[in-house]
């Protein structure tokens, strides 16, 4: 699975600019503000980070298509409930943090030559769970997602300035049916054109 889609987005970096209008290659980085929601975590975003490259398509002057590949880092902190406890047979939740490949592939809208929305799915791929999240050790979390994204860019010569909401649709939660885990992020950050 994870060899098929890294193989797709390869190939839209590289067959897609011969039928475009426009084709802009660029790096991209920022903060990610990121929280799992459920029972089993506390309800508040901690800071990250991700960067990564972006190609723009542009078939219109008013849409194009922009496919990413980002390095993106999420952290949540869990809570100490008893009840959760033994429900899922571990000690306590302390802190995760996922090291992901993440993939968004956005539909562009210009609004004019500053503004840009998009809006379109984000598929990740978990590349670094830390182990050492419950004292048993248990693989609790699933090691893919599929998201939903939507925001805002600001294009200013060669640079752009963006932000985006990632909601997540996939239950993360590897170990049984007892609560729902959903990843969700607000990124902020700053992108540059480099072709």
């Amino acid at each position: 699975m994870k060899t098929k889609l890294l193989t797709l987005v390869l190939l839209a970096f590289i067959c897609v600019p011969g039928f475009s209008q426009t084709f802009k290659l660029g790096l991209k980085g920022g903060a990610n503000f990121g929280k799992i929601s459920g029972k089993a975590f506390t309800d508040e975003y901690k800071l990250g980070y991700h960067i990564g490259a972006f190609a723009t398509v542009g078939f219109t002057s008013k849409f194009a298509i922009q496919p990413e590949v980002l390095f993106s880092q999420i952290t949540a902190d869990g809570t100490t409930s008893n009840s959760l406890s033994n429900a899922y047979d571990f000690n306590n939740i302390k802190k995760a943090k996922f090291n992901s490949l993440i993939i968004p592939i956005m539909l562009n809208y210009n609004v004019n030559p500053f503004i840009t929305l998009q809006v379109g799915p984000q598929f990740g791929v978990v590349i670094d769970k830390n182990k050492t999240l419950f004292q048993n050790g248990e693989e609790a979390f699933k090691s893919g997602d599929f998201s939903l994204a939507g925001g805002i860019q600001l294009n200013l010569l060669k640079f752009r300035i963006y932000g985006r909401y990632v909601g997540g649709l996939t239950n993360m939660d590897n170990i049984g049916n007892e609560d729902t885990w959903k990843a969700s992020s607000i990124q902020l950050g700053l992108g540059f054109t480099i072709l």
